[in-house]
């Protein structure tokens, strides 16, 4: 049995497709890894699977339990960690998880095992008294973690759990995912627009993007898929640049705010041909840089345009000109 299987799983707003037709599976004990932007959907869709929201049309099981007539018994297999912060930051660290344990049915005889438990998964046991509004935005994340464990769930929910942290907080909740995964033996789905939050963490990863998913698989398999080597320029002028991509040995290539983006076959080899030809052209290249591709790059192969072009274009007006061809 599959820890989650989706069929034909769909949400309409107000004629708006957030979530289009989505059938997929996933294996227990596995962390799989919705990848794309702001408004791609990726909340919408775990959203239906929570039973927080009725699916337009299709349906899923979530731990074998179908989340339109079994909604209880996915609830209570089930944790959650939305981007919103849920805390009462008013009470302690354990107060907050009494709480919850008691609203979630935890055995009185097991709860106080069972917080102990969470708080030393999450390094939070020499914290545990104090009150949560002086906890900086990592240990609430932790907290928050920890807070969706306490029920023994099957599956847990994460929707952007590392949003808004430091680079090293971030780093460092990852490593408490990581180690929660294999220490409770849970299915873990997360979603996410960090790339390398998805590369690190997941053994699947589905990229998501206007309500579809464009491809899923091993982040590895993801970038191996490109066939090539990605290669940036930064050049002073454009002129003829369209004629990189008649080159046998371009499979993508693009243009974002006056940087030339190319995969190409053997990059190192394919490196003096592109430099001889931007010289023919008159083309001044003042930079170029070669290397394996990224999630990054993957996302734009398969989508046509970089995971933050949207939020690009509203604070910079960056115009991007993409050419892609298919593999």
């Amino acid at each position: 049995m599959f820890a989650i299987e989706t069929f034909n799983l769909t949400k309409d707003f107000n004629g708006l497709r957030a979530v289009n037709n989505i059938s997929i599976q996933i294996n227990q004990g596995e962390i799989f890894g919705l990848l794309g932007p702001n408004g791609a959907g990726k909340t919408t869709f775990i959203s239906m699977l929570c039973t927080i929201l009725k699916p337009t049309s299709g349906t899923a099981k979530v731990n074998g339990f179908d989340i339109i007539k079994e909604k209880d018994q996915v609830r209570k297999s089930i944790g959650i960690v939305f981007q919103d912060p849920s805390l009462e930051d008013r009470l302690t660290a354990r107060e907050n998880l009494e709480m919850h344990a008691g609203l979630y049915g935890v055995p009185k005889s097991e709860r106080k095992k069972r917080i102990d438990e969470v708080l030393e998964l999450v390094g939070l046991a020499d914290r545990q008294n104090e009150i949560v509004r002086k906890f900086s935005g990592g240990m609430k994340r932790r907290l928050e973690i920890a807070r969706g464990l306490i029920h023994y769930p099957k599956i847990l929910f994460l929707d952007e759990p590392t949003l808004g942290l430091d680079p090293q907080t971030r780093e460092h909740i990852w490593n408490y995912i990581k180690k929660l995964a294999a220490r409770e033996n849970i299915t873990i789905l997360l979603t996410t627009h960090y790339m390398e939050e998805a590369d690190v963490l997941c053994n699947r990863v589905a990229i998501i993007d206007r309500g579809e998913i464009k491809v899923l698989d091993t982040p590895e398999n993801l970038k191996k898929s490109l066939e090539g080597d990605v290669i940036t320029l930064e050049v002073e002028n454009q002129t003829n640049l369209e004629k990189i991509e008649e080159f046998e040995e371009v499979r993508n290539f693009h243009i974002v705010d006056g940087k030339i983006h190319i995969t190409a076959r053997d990059g190192e080899k394919f490196a003096p041909k592109l430099l001889s030809f931007a010289e023919k052209e008159g083309i001044r290249v003042n930079s170029i840089n070669i290397r394996k591709p990224s999630l990054e790059d993957v996302f734009l192969h398969y989508t046509g345009r970089e995971i933050r072009d949207d939020e690009l274009s509203e604070k910079e007006g960056l115009k991007s000109f993409v050419r892609r061809r298919r593999l």
